[in-house]
């Protein structure tokens, strides 16, 4: 959100699709006219409703990007059931950190998980956003729209849409932390909470178009993440506890040879 809304200025100037065609650089001739040549086709289908248009465009886009998503919770799983593993190796090796480098790498490399292939499917969507974004903030059409109580070329003067935007971006947060491991609660945390208020400032002078898109991905999110993480047991512990267990049955195995070496020791 922060990256998105830093790539249009209050002075951006406002196109027809046919006109970003011809005077846009070609970030927005080339990739940005489609998306807004595709919002004046979904209106055209709702009798001229922009609002709703987003709303299908949204749905389309964070639908065609499913698939990496998916991808995403899945190494994500994966990267969990390997906490306890992880935790051992370090234990094990905290004096050498290259060992333990490179035996967390045989573990990957073992259980066939890339702990990177949770940011590749973000560096794929951020430019599909960025030009869906772009492509609501440039369209003329969409700026001097009426949708509902709201002008979707200025600010919503009600705050609705920013309160609405900011309890979505909450919700949001909050099951994707409830999904982590304890261990990762703690720093995200602050961020729950701060996320939405940011949200809620950005979108108090975005034109409302902006908090609305908000809102529809927002919501997408949610319930993706609900049938995706909501359905999941939640990761127990931090990975420590393999290390105490170990521990636990090292010493019963101990204090059990200790038992038979006092068992023999009375039976002489």
């Amino acid at each position: 959100m922060v990256l998105l809304s830093g790539c249009t200025s209050a002075n951006t100037p406002k196109w027809t699709p046919e006109e970003m065609r011809t005077e846009g650089g070609w970030w927005d001739s080339n990739i940005v006219y489609w998306f807004s040549l595709m919002l004046e086709k979904f209106a055209d289908w709702f009798n001229g409703e922009y609002g709703l248009a987003i709303l299908v465009l949204t749905i389309i886009v964070r639908t065609i990007i499913l698939p990496l998503s998916i991808k995403q919770f899945k190494n994500s799983k994966a990267m969990q059931k390997l906490q306890p593993e992880m935790a051992k190796i370090r234990e094990k090796h905290k004096e050498d950190p290259r060992k333990q480098q490179e035996e967390m790498m045989k573990l990957y490399q073992e259980h066939q998980v890339n702990p990177l292939a949770g940011c590749l499917p973000l560096i794929i969507q951020m430019p599909i956003f960025i030009a869906l974004y772009r492509s609501i903030t440039v369209n003329v059409d969409v700026s001097t729209h009426s949708f509902l109580w709201l002008k979707l070329g200025e600010p919503d003067h009600y705050h609705i849409l920013p309160i609405i935007a900011a309890i979505t971006t909450f919700v949001q947060s909050y099951m994707m932390i409830k999904m982590q491991p304890n261990s990762q609660m703690g720093p995200m945390k602050a961020l729950m909470f701060v996320f939405p208020i940011l949200i809620f400032v950005m979108a108090l002078s975005f034109p409302a178009a902006l908090p609305l898109y908000w809102i529809y991905t927002n919501i997408y999110t949610i319930v993706q993440n609900y049938f995706m993480y909501g359905r999941s047991p939640k990761p127990e512990g931090t990975g420590k506890e393999a290390i105490s267990n170990e521990k636990a049955g090292g010493n019963r195995k101990n204090s059990g040879g200790s038992g038979k070496k006092r068992a023999k020791s009375t039976r002489r």
